[in-house]
């Protein structure tokens, strides 16, 4: 793609300007290991994806959550967060996933563990995620193709948590952070481990963090209801913290998982809300395929996630909005055949709609 492209800062203004419209396969993508003397050798697992634009994008920081049930922590990937990197490439940032220690491959057991319930230590536990994130930044300092000037940290839940925690010791560059449903410590719904320790802390971050910040808490949250995420912000920006907070609807079963690949279209809005907001500015021009026309919700999120997702993949659609796609497949033919099956499933008149990053012919 013949592109041109600066940058102009004014305190935190960044304007990005794109000449051509892309599509996703002008999207560089690269699975890497982050450098860090406490992770041992490996280092933490990572995923990165920005435009194919030769240039320096801003770091947008992605931190995942932790899950209730330890064992899956394990089965956690970078790669798995592709299409939340699609959506923070797609607006001009380089954005990484980065597994913080013990979590799928990266070494480090249960280092960010807040020990008991009835005596959790959630300084501690935060401190290790947030070295983790350091550690990141500095590595990404160092990339030709990536600058920490302008940058941004997203983070989900116990990352949510983890971003607040950068913000109150803000690298240099860190322009603002977004957290989605912050927080540490529940052991099942309805249900938070030592809930005032945890506001407590919250309110000393506040002390120290002076980065714009955007919370989303939906009101269906089975891990932190609102009346908690309330409570988290009050003594947050009752101590000096600045946040947008954001009563998002309710969202499925659990709202808690607001943030995902496949929920993009709900939640990319309060993000560029914000950072408009906040004179974040850009300006891109990075389409992604068309939408087939005849899908439903269900299915329009589906495409949405199928975007992000790596080749060999095909998305089949019916003309009375079935649908069927498959990623990751060996072979360009084998995606389109499997996406055929899924979508007769349900309709008999399916055809393949894209393949890979492009339309079918």
């Amino acid at each position: 793609m013949n592109a041109t492209h600066w940058w102009k800062f004014t305190s935190f203004v960044l304007v990005l300007l794109f000449a051509p419209p892309a599509h996703s396969a002008d999207f560089y993508s690269e699975g890497l290991r982050i450098p860090m003397a406490a992770a041992g050798a490996r280092g933490l697992e990572a995923f990165l994806m920005r435009p194919a634009a030769s240039g320096q994008y801003p770091l947008a920081l992605i931190s995942h959550g932790t899950p209730r049930n330890v064992d899956d922590r394990a089965g956690m990937t970078a790669q798995g967060y592709r299409a939340i990197a699609y959506e923070f490439a797609r607006r001009g940032f380089a954005a990484l996933a980065v597994l913080r220690r013990g979590y799928g491959t990266s070494p480090g057991g249960l280092v960010d563990s807040y020990g008991s319930c009835s005596r959790p230590d959630y300084r501690d536990a935060l401190a290790v995620s947030v070295a983790d994130l350091k550690a990141a930044i500095a590595a990404m300092g160092k990339r030709s193709d990536v600058t920490t000037r302008g940058m941004i940290a997203i983070g989900h839940s116990a990352g949510g948590l983890a971003t607040v925690g950068l913000t109150a010791q803000a690298p240099p560059g860190l322009a603002a952070a977004i957290s989605f449903a912050g927080g540490r410590g529940s052991a099942r719904a309805g249900m938070v481990c030592g809930d005032k320790p945890l506001v407590d802390l919250f309110r000393q971050l506040g002390t120290t963090s002076r980065v714009p910040m955007l919370w989303v808490y939906a009101k269906n949250d089975g891990f932190f209801p609102p009346d908690l995420a309330h409570r988290f912000r009050d003594a947050f920006a009752g101590s000096g913290g600045k946040v947008t907070f954001i009563d998002a609807p309710r969202f499925g079963k659990d709202g808690h998982f607001l943030f995902s690949g496949s929920s993009a279209a709900t939640w990319t809005p309060y993000v560029d809300d914000f950072l408009h907001a906040q004179n974040l500015q850009y300006q891109i021009s990075v389409d992604a395929l068309p939408v087939p026309p005849q899908l439903g919700a269900n299915g329009k999120d589906a495409f949405a996630q199928y975007l992000g997702h790596a080749p060999h993949k095909a998305f089949a659609v019916a003309p009375d909005g079935s649908f069927g796609w498959r990623s990751s497949r060996r072979t360009a033919a084998d995606a389109e055949r499997e996406a055929l099956e899924a979508c007769t499933r349900n309709a008999t008149r399916c055809s393949i709609y894209a393949v890979d990053d492009a339309l079918s012919r």
